[in-house]
């Protein structure tokens, strides 16, 4: 599982920061993940295809998370694509992003496909054999959205010396793999995980992006392996994050620790700041494990 940082600081974008946008590679498939100022030039920056992008995750109809999707989806045409897009997102983006193309007469070369989001309870919003997507409902100023990225299983490793041991045929190999237990000729029944290895285990990631301090998320995103949990502002600002619902670096630690999650990235920082180092310092006085999230930065999990 890789996560690739395109943009993760709030507000307005500068030359030396982004506003918020990632990339999440999982079980071969590359999700983006909100689609602020500049995403274009941040994928190519960061050499990613972007024929490889068929999904886009918008959490919420803020600037510094959607200004880039209409130039994204018009360069996506400028390129010949013919492969299908599919944009998840709050009701009101299919309006918005329909609106430019029609007033610029700049229809896709592609099926565009919008998924529109209204619910304030958790829903899957994505599945196929690998990888499901589900809402995370967050707490902001509008209508918003984070997303759970969970791997479904893989196959049970075939165990060849004992399928071999007991003469088992060939024809029965993807029942085993799929979990089923084989009965012999003789009547016997030899169990699964006689005949099986466990397949490797599933990896998840979170992200939360914006939102204020907000404890409904926890059983949602309990034992993930990776939060990506907005930290606006440090402590000495917290009166401000609870004003503009967003959360300090030590209010996503919390978090982090109350779900126990196994790593918590922080992002989506205020420039008021000069450095990053004091967001990690604060939120490891709560959760020991944790990573600061920077533009062009990638992670492996």
């Amino acid at each position: 599982m890789k996560l690739t940082i395109l943009g993760c600081y709030a507000a307005t974008p500068r030359t030396i920061t982004n506003p918020t946008s990632q990339v999440l590679e999982i079980k071969n498939r590359l999700f983006l993940i909100d689609c602020g100022e500049g995403t274009q030039v941040q994928l190519r920056k960061n050499k990613i295809k972007f024929s490889k992008i068929n999904h886009i995750f918008i959490s919420h109809l803020h600037g510094d998370h959607l200004y880039g999707l209409i130039g994204t989806i018009s360069t996506f045409s400028l390129l010949g694509r013919t492969t299908d897009l599919h944009v998840y997102g709050p009701k009101g983006i299919k309006e918005l992003i329909l609106l430019q193309l029609k007033l610029t007469e700049s229809w896709t070369t592609y099926n565009l496909f919008f998924h529109e989001l209204e619910s304030k309870e958790s829903e899957v919003v994505f599945e196929d054999k690998k990888v499901i997507v589900r809402t995370i409902p967050l707490k902001h100023r509008v209508y918003t959205n984070g997303y759970l990225f969970q791997e479904k299983p893989d196959e049970r490793k075939l165990n060849i010396e004992a399928v071999q041991e007991y003469d088992i045929h060939v024809a029965y190999y993807q029942k085993i793999k799929n979990g089923g237990d084989i009965k012999l000729d003789n009547g016997t029944i030899i169990e699964n995980e006689k005949l099986t290895f466990d397949p490797a285990p599933t990896k998840s990631y979170a992200f939360c992006s914006d939102t204020v301090y907000h404890e409904a998320i926890i059983p949602i995103i309990e034992n993930v392996d990776v939060l990506y949990h907005e930290s606006t502002f440090l402590e000495s600002e917290s009166a401000l994050a609870q004003k503009t619902l967003h959360s300090t670096a030590k209010e996503a630690a919390r978090i982090a620790l109350k779900a126990n999650v196994k790593q918590l990235v922080l992002g989506h920082y205020s420039t008021r700041y000069d450095g990053l180092e004091r967001f990690k310092q604060e939120a490891e006085e709560v959760f020991p494990n944790v990573f600061l999230a920077d533009d062009g930065l990638s992670f492996e999990f």
